[in-house]
Parts: C-alpha cells; sequence; structure tokens
C-alpha cells in the first residue's frame, strides 16, 4: 500500500511536467542570432524575431551571469508600451513556498504534510471513503523490521469523523484530497514552483511584452563568458613574410549556438559586476511613538530645485538600430589566398568599434553547449625585418655571458589591429620557434623574439664616476654642481662567417640623460634601443653613457676646518675659488685661536673663584684672632687682585674673539664667484 503514495506523488508531478511542457510549446520564441565576445570576459547576446500579439518570452540564464543581464538587457518592441520582465528574487522559491498553505519547502513525508493541516478536513481512500477533520499524528513502535532487527516506528493519523475518532495508518492511505479547493490548489502550485527550478544553477526570467499586431521584436543582454583567445602563424620562408592568425572560441554554456553571427572584439572595456539580483534591505532604526515624548532639534539648509527633467513616457522607446555597442560593417574581406597549409581560408570581417577593434565571421556558427573551436581569423604580407635583440638588464642579471634573442620586427601593414597571442615562427620551410605579441595596432611596430642565436655572445661592464662641473659662490653659500656618470661596455661577438643586425636594448638608469650616442634609435618607457652591426668573425664593444646632475649647498659659516681644507685642496674646484676659502679658512682659525683663548682665561676665572670661596669658607670656620686667620685674609686680599687682573684680560680677549668672527664673517658674505 505505501507504493501507492509514491505513484501518487509521480502522477502529480508528471502531469505538472506535462502542463508546463505544453505551455512552452506554446509560447513564442525569440531565436539567439547574434553574439559579440569580448576580451574582457563578456560577451553580447541579441535575440530577434517576429511576434504577433501579446506574448509571454520565457528566458533561462546561469546565477553567475543574472546580475549582468539585469545591468544590461535592451529591449525594442514598438508595439509594448509597458513590456515587464518578471523572475524569483534571490531566496523567493523557498519563501513563497512556505507561504503557500502546503508548505513543501523542506522536502515534507506524507505525514509531515497531515501534521501541517491540522484542523482542515480531508478525505480519505484506504478500501473505504473515509471523511474526516485532522486532529494529530503519532508514531507506533511496529510495523517494519529493519535489517537491524528493530522496528521502525510508523505514523497513525488521528480523524474526527462523524462516528467518532478513528486512527488509520498512513501507509494504508490510497489517495486523500483535502476538502478546501484552496488547499489543493496550493498544493499544485508548489509543485509547478518545484518543477520550474529543477536546476538549482539555473534562474528562469519571463518577458512579458503587451503589443498588438505582428511587429519585429529583438532584445539584447550580457553575460560573462570565456574569453576568445587568439594564435598567429608567422612564416619567413618565402619572398615576403605571411602572417596567418586563428580564433580560439569557447562556448562554456550549456545552450548550443545555432545559425548565430559572431564577433569577435579586442580592448579592455571596463567590466566589473554589481549584485542587482538579490534582494537588499537597508538598516531602519526604531523611533518612539509619535504621540510620546519630545522632537529632537534639527537644522534644514537651504536647497535649490532640480533641473526641469525631460518627459518620459510608459512605453520602452528606443531607436531601432540603437544597440549596446556600437557596430558597423565594411566591404567583404578578401576571399583568401593560400597558406601556410596550402588551401583557402576565409577570414573575419575586420572594422574598428569605438575605441575596439571587432572582427566578425563572415558565416553563421554552429556550436553546441560545452564546446570549443577555432575559426579563421586575419591573414595576409606584412612588413617584417630580422635582427638579434640582446638584452642589457638580462645580462646585468645574469652576470654572464648571454646569447641575442633571434627576432623580427614585425610592422603591422595589415591595415587591422592584431588582438595579443602567441606566435608559432616558421623559418626555412620548417619550424623555427615560438614567440608572444602584445596588442599590435595598425601601423605600429613591434619585436617579437623566438630564439637565442648560439653563433653571437655578450656581456656587460660597467662603471661610474661623479666629478664637479661647477662651482658658485654668493651670500655664505656655496652651490657645487656635479654630474654621476654610468659607463656601460657591451662587449659582443660574432663567431659566425655572415654579418648581423643587432639591437642592444639597454636600461634606462632613472632620472638620469643620454650622453653617449647622442640619441637613440628607440626608446620605450624603461629601454633605450640602438642599432648596429656585428661583422663576421669579429668582437664589437659599444658604450652607453647616462649622467645624472646633482647639486649640493654648503653654508660656509656653518662647516668646520676639515670640511673647509677639504674644499681648499680640491683640484676640480677653480683657483680662485680656492684662494678666496683659503683665505676663510685662515681669518676663520684666527677666530677660532681667539676663541679657545677667551675659553681658557674663562676657564681659569672659575678656578680661581673656586678658591677663593674654600678660602672664605675655612676663615669663617677658624674665626678671627689666630695666626691661621691671618694667613687667610691674606690669601683672600691675593686672590682679590688675581681676579680684578683676570677679568680684565676676558674682556679684552672676548672683544677681540669677537671682532675676529665679524671679520671671518663679513669676508665670507664677500665672497662671490
Amino acid at each position: 500500500m505505501k507504493w501507492s503514495w509514491t505513484l501518487l506523488g509521480l502522477f502529480l508531478l508528471g502531469f505538472s511536467l506535462e502542463a508546463q511542457a505544453i505551455r512552452e510549446l506554446s509560447r513564442p520564441t525569440l531565436p539567439l542570432r547574434r553574439i559579440s565576445l569580448y576580451s574582457s570576459g563578456v560577451g553580447y547576446f541579441e535575440h530577434g524575431g517576429t511576434l504577433s500579439g501579446p506574448a509571454d518570452i520565457d528566458l533561462a540564464f546561469d546565477a553567475e551571469g543574472v546580475n549582468d543581464v539585469l545591468a544590461s538587457l535592451v529591449l525594442h518592441d514598438p508595439a509594448s508600451r509597458s513590456p515587464s520582465l518578471i523572475y524569483d528574487a534571490e531566496g523567493g522559491l523557498w519563501r513563497r513556498l512556505r507561504s503557500l498553505r502546503v508548505d513543501l519547502s523542506g522536502n515534507p513525508t506524507m505525514a509531515e504534510i497531515f501534521l501541517s493541516q491540522r484542523g482542515q478536513e480531508v478525505e480519505l481512500d484506504t478500501g473505504e471513503l473515509i471523511r474526516g477533520r485532522i486532529l494529530t499524528l503519532e508514531y507506533r513502535q511496529q510495523g517494519h523490521i529493519t535489517p537491524f532487527g528493530n522496528s521502525l516506528p510508523q505514523p497513525y493519523l488521528g480523524l474526527l469523523t462523524a462516528q467518532g475518532i478513528r486512527s488509520i495508518p498512513v501507509d494504508e492511505i490510497i489517495s486523500f484530497r483535502f476538502s478546501d479547493p484552496a488547499i489543493n490548489a496550493d498544493l499544485n502550485l508548489a509543485l509547478e514552483l518545484l518543477s520550474d527550478s529543477r536546476d538549482s544553477s539555473v534562474r528562469n526570467f519571463r518577458l512579458r511584452l503587451d503589443g498588438t499586431g505582428s511587429r519585429p521584436v529583438s532584445l539584447s543582454y550580457i553575460l560573462p563568458t570565456a574569453v576568445w583567445k587568439v594564435s598567429y602563424r608567422l612564416d619567413l620562408s618565402g619572398p615576403q613574410p605571411f602572417l596567418q592568425g586563428w580564433a580560439i572560441i569557447d562556448n562554456d554554456s550549456d545552450s548550443p549556438w545555432e545559425n548565430v553571427e559572431l564577433s569577435l572584439v579586442s580592448g579592455r572595456p571596463v567590466s566589473f559586476i554589481q549584485q542587482l539580483y538579490p534582494p537588499y534591505r537597508v538598516f531602519r532604526p526604531t523611533l518612539p511613538l509619535a504621540i510620546a515624548g519630545t522632537a529632537d532639534a534639527v537644522t534644514h539648509t537651504s536647497g535649490v530645485a532640480p533641473a526641469a527633467a525631460p518627459r518620459v513616457q510608459s512605453e520602452m522607446m528606443m531607436m531601432e538600430d540603437s544597440i549596446l555597442f556600437a557596430r558597423s560593417r565594411s566591404a567583404e574581406a578578401d576571399q583568401g589566398r593560400e597558406v601556410l597549409g596550402g588551401g583557402q581560408l576565409q577570414t573575419a570581417q575586420a572594422q574598428a568599434a569605438g575605441d575596439q577593434f571587432e572582427f566578425t565571421l563572415p558565416y553563421p556558427v554552429n556550436m553546441g553547449g560545452r564546446q570549443g573551436a577555432m575559426f579563421p581569423l586575419v591573414q595576409g604580407n606584412l612588413e617584417a625585418q630580422r635582427t638579434l635583440v640582446f638584452s642589457g638588464p638580462r645580462a646585468v642579471s645574469s652576470r654572464s655571458t648571454i646569447h641575442p634573442h633571434i627576432s623580427v620586427e614585425l610592422h603591422n601593414t595589415l591595415g587591422l589591429a592584431l588582438p595579443a597571442g602567441p606566435i608559432t615562427v616558421f623559418d626555412g620551410g620548417t619550424y623555427g620557434g615560438d614567440a608572444l605579441m602584445d596588442f599590435l595596432p595598425e601601423n605600429d611596430r613591434r619585436l617579437i623574439s623566438y630564439g637565442e642565436d648560439l653563433s653571437v655572445t655578450g656581456f656587460v661592464s660597467s662603471s661610474g664616476l661623479r666629478y664637479i662641473t661647477g662651482v658658485t659662490v654668493s651670500g655664505g653659500v656655496m652651490t657645487i654642481s656635479r654630474r654621476q656618470s654610468y659607463d656601460w661596455d657591451y662587449t659582443l661577438r660574432n663567431a659566425s662567417g655572415e654579418q648581423k643586425r643587432l639591437i642592444i636594448e639597454h636600461g634606462i638608469t632613472q632620472g638620469t640623460l643620454l650622453v653617449s650616442p647622442e640619441s637613440y634609435d628607440e626608446r620605450t618607457s624603461d629601454l633605450y634601443r640602438f642599432n648596429l652591426s656585428l661583422p663576421p668573425m669579429e668582437t664589437v664593444t659599444y658604450r652607453v653613457r647616462e649622467e645624472i646632475p646633482l647639486s649640493e649647498r654648503i653654508t660656509l659659516s656653518q662647516i668646520g676646518p676639515e670640511a673647509f681644507l677639504s674644499l681648499s685642496t680640491n683640484q676640480e674646484i677653480s683657483a680662485e675659488v680656492r684662494n678666496a676659502l683659503t683665505r676663510a679658512i685662515e681669518l676663520r682659525r684666527a677666530a677660532d685661536q681667539l676663541d679657545s683663548q677667551h675659553r681658557d682665561l674663562t676657564a681659569q676665572m672659575s678656578r680661581l673663584t673656586a678658591e677663593q670661596g674654600r678660602i672664605r669658607s675655612n676663615l669663617e670656620a677658624v674665626g678671627p684672632g689666630l695666626p691661621l686667620s691671618e694667613e687667610y685674609l691674606r690669601r683672600m686680599s691675593q686672590l682679590d687682585s688675581e681676579i680684578d687682573e683676570l677679568n680684565s684680560r676676558i674682556s679684552r680677549a672676548l672683544d677681540e674673539a669677537r671682532g675676529a668672527r665679524r671679520v671671518y664673517e663679513d669676508y665670507v658674505q664677500t665672497i662671490n664667484f
């Protein structure tokens, strides 16, 4: 008997799915007709078709793309005045299930459903028809025996019937229905909701259009997608270098792309995700009742009225040719030429799209869900020049001999921008190596390297020198201008029997100026490039000199004799300045000597004063009238005479020292070179 409940549930679920399938077949669809994939990791999807009368369009998106859809969806329907996009909010399904009279949000058992409807009238079929109101649900330790030998408690439904209270085993119930039709309707609605949400990673949307008549309708949106990639093949074997590029595309969604126009856009637009799908709730404070308490004191600032806003109509108005990204069509691309492996390829049409560049495949694309594909993107002859590239920063960091890179300088003459990607180089009819290329604008030049030339070796040695370039003295301040030079010697040996073109890449020392050579052949933000030729079987040395200007300000009156002596004997300073500094040193020494004499006299005065104080203390201790006291008085008188004479000498020494210091400082101020 218990299997009847499973069959009943399957029947109800099958009925719901069948009804849903009938509704889906009857609803119109807007087929996907165009996709633009961006190198920023998003895709622009456009649907279009003809609709007649009001329509509900069902759309399904992966959960990770819902925020992008809500931020970017654009609709064009000239007949619909009140379109709307309906969807279940994040967590809304379970809230809605819990709000129904029969709550199926927690996957309840039949017994739990009966228990949740206590008090409701139900009709049971157990072989006999029983009608009653649900009173209770209890479990009894009897029934089925588990593999462990114990019995499982079995649910019994208690009903209040016209004949009294009856206890009915739940597993003996064949079918049931509630007498209240609203409960049965909620049960059916809950099953429909669960059926619609079978895939938890998918979010379902319904676009409702109220337009009348037959008309063209289109909608577009942005979704996160796998970044499209590009790989190149460069053939240097022929009389003119030939480049071929292939686009690598991934459809990482479950939905197939059928007969869609595919465009690939390179660039770096700003792209971000904002959480628009989950409901947001803000904090609201709890305030006292308006009829109680006192009001808080507030102030109000003055305001201005907003500018008059344009009138907005209720219908969604958009120009038919307006879409999220500017797009145009150029003339048909070259229908193909013989390529690396032979045969003809039809490549993408290319044109500018705002500040980006767009490639559009010339034929519709069909790709299944979770599939990848590779399509011809670009091909043609371009200018290329072979060279070797010797990296100075790499040589300096390795501190050893290195080999230069085998390189090609590409000149993009294809008439379009080339996205960044790897390049497989073919040389001499065979594989030559791999290279990487950054984004290459039209008519720009770019070096690519795909190997090392073992026949050429090189290393870098460096030295430095600091020297004075000028000295000025004014107002007692000396300004010394210096230059710090950095010399880098590149020693390169060509052991092959052929002359080779080489580019030296020299890392720019921050803050320096290039002195030798006088100019560079090319410069980047952190590199100089110099072109030179390596004769066969010879060694070449190439010097690069950079200099940085330095300046030092010295207040002459505040430096010591040692610093003065160092400056006056520096042969990089002119003789006139050195003679003036020598005279300043003499005056400084004279002033310092008088200062020293004054300090000596002051120290002598301190000793005499201390001795006088000691004798006075002894005299007070001995008392008057004794021979010892007479001796103390005699010595006190002698010290007084010495102190008077010393005071005069200290005064004269102070005047002389101040005068000498003034002469020195005045002289320093008058030095002017």
